[in-house]
């Protein structure tokens, strides 16, 4: 017999030799665990796209400009450039191109004036921008949340689900 009629015979003989397992989908369910997965369907379906978090305003979202903002509104009556420039720790150049994007996104209001004989630029948050602020607030409270949350239940959550194992 040569060497590729014995392959032939070998491979036949395992395949013919294999007994039927059947499918996985052939083994009796489990009531509860089927009752598990349904619920965790049910789960994952009112919670898709919970930690998206699209309420995270992207021009407020970098932090200078969050600073900024921050400190607008915590006085209506507005914040002097050199003033804010000091509360921010920012440059000339950076504090200007941030209130530049923020005005241009009518989230700022800047005011030229005299004192005396000196220039002053006045920052103030307008109505849009307050608006945008507190939607903003209320989603990273959210965040917060949920982060917190994580952070308490991740320590219970060492036990892996049955038919899991670490990678």
């Amino acid at each position: 017999m040569s060497s590729k009629s014995n392959r032939r015979a070998s491979t036949g003989a395992r395949s013919t030799s294999r007994k039927a397992t059947g499918s996985p989908a052939a083994k009796p369910a489990n009531p509860k665990r089927l009752q598990n997965e349904v619920a965790s369907d049910e789960q994952n379906a009112a919670d898709e796209g919970r930690y998206a978090y699209e309420g995270l305003d992207r021009v407020l979202h970098e932090k200078a400009r969050l600073g900024i903002v921050t400190s607008l509104a915590a006085r209506t009556e507005g914040i002097l450039f050199g003033d804010l420039k000091a509360l921010c720790n920012l440059t000339d150049g950076n504090l200007s191109r941030h209130l530049t994007v923020l005005q241009d996104a009518d989230i700022v209001a800047i005011q030229k004036g005299y004192r005396g004989r000196r220039p002053q630029t006045l920052c103030q948050l307008t109505e849009e921008g307050r608006r945008r602020y507190l939607a903003y607030i209320a989603v990273l409270e959210s965040v917060l949340d949920d982060a917190t949350g994580a952070a308490r239940g991740g320590q219970n959550a060492r036990r892996m689900p049955d038919g899991w194992s670490p990678a």
